[in-house]
């Protein structure tokens, strides 16, 4: 992590997001932007269900991925970008509730390459209930076109 941050690493993380067309589809939105952690909610719709009625873990994969992904942008400088290069999810109880929240956050930071923790959690009435659990590493990109944040 860059020892002093971006001052302007909120609006970077916002504006990147608000760009983010798989985060529009599934209705997530952030709730939080600190150094370093950040925050997705998102509303339990039918239509991100699997057969079960559950949300399908391709679509908690996806929330949580962007979760760790701006996290690790978050610590980043202005000039950079990160990709995903690997993940690994733990699915621990099914996708139920009203609503979910997916919080990111850096554990290792680097010049290179980053990692990043997420956690998911199930929202209703009642104590958040934690459903998967992600391991992130996100790769470091600078100066490529078309990669700004």
């Amino acid at each position: 992590m860059n020892e002093k941050p971006d001052e302007n690493f909120r609006a970077r993380v916002a504006e990147s997001f608000d760009k983010q067309a798989a985060m529009q589809t599934i209705g997530g939105r952030l709730a939080k932007v600190e150094y370093g952690v950040v925050e997705i909610e998102m509303p339990f719709r039918d239509d991100l269900t699997q057969q079960h009625g559950f949300v399908h873990a391709g679509i908690l994969s996806t929330a949580l991925d962007s979760a760790c992904g701006y996290a690790a942008l978050s610590v980043m400088p202005e000039d950079a970008a990160v990709l995903t290069i690997e993940f690994k999810i733990n699915l621990l109880s099914p996708g139920r509730g009203e609503r979910f929240l997916f919080r990111g956050e850096v554990t290792k930071p680097g010049n290179t390459i980053i990692v990043s923790d997420g956690r998911a959690y199930a929202l209703s009435d009642g104590p958040a209930k934690l459903i998967a659990s992600m391991t992130g590493t996100m790769m470091v990109v600078r100066g490529r076109e078309g990669m700004d944040g």
